[in-house]
């Protein structure tokens, strides 16, 4: 797999996201549901966005390893939040964890009405090899 990074500007290398990224030669391609703060039980969280965003980036992991996948290969990610000011205001934790990973990804952020029952985050990603 090759990997090219486009961005025409600076100003989003301090968001933890990319413009674009082309890829090619891709042996497969992962395409991940949206992933929450759901527990192993299927229990959904009722804590804080802090909380609820860390557990879904554990469940994210969780399911692009058990895939045989590597989370710095997420060429793709979307974030839905019911609400932008309580993700932001935790938004290091993802900052974070894209920086550990080395992760270059595209990338929008959509806040929702709801999602399901007591849930305020979710990370829906695509991941190659």
């Amino acid at each position: 797999m090759e990997r090219r990074v486009i961005n025409p500007w600076k100003w989003q290398d301090d968001r933890s996201y990319v413009q674009a990224v082309e890829v090619t030669n891709v042996m497969s391609t992962l395409y991940v549901s949206g992933q929450t703060a759901i527990s192993d039980d299927g229990i959904s969280s009722t804590a804080d966005m802090r909380t609820q965003l860390s557990e879904a980036i554990a469940n994210l992991e969780k399911v692009i390893e058990d895939a045989g996948y590597e989370c710095g290969n997420i060429v793709r990610l979307n974030i839905y939040t019911t609400s932008s000011e309580e993700l932001f205001s935790c938004f290091d934790l993802f900052q974070n964890w894209c920086n550990r990973h080395h992760i270059k990804q595209a990338s929008t952020v959509l806040e929702v009405q709801a999602l399901y029952e007591t849930l305020k985050v979710e990370l829906e990603a695509t991941v190659v090899k």
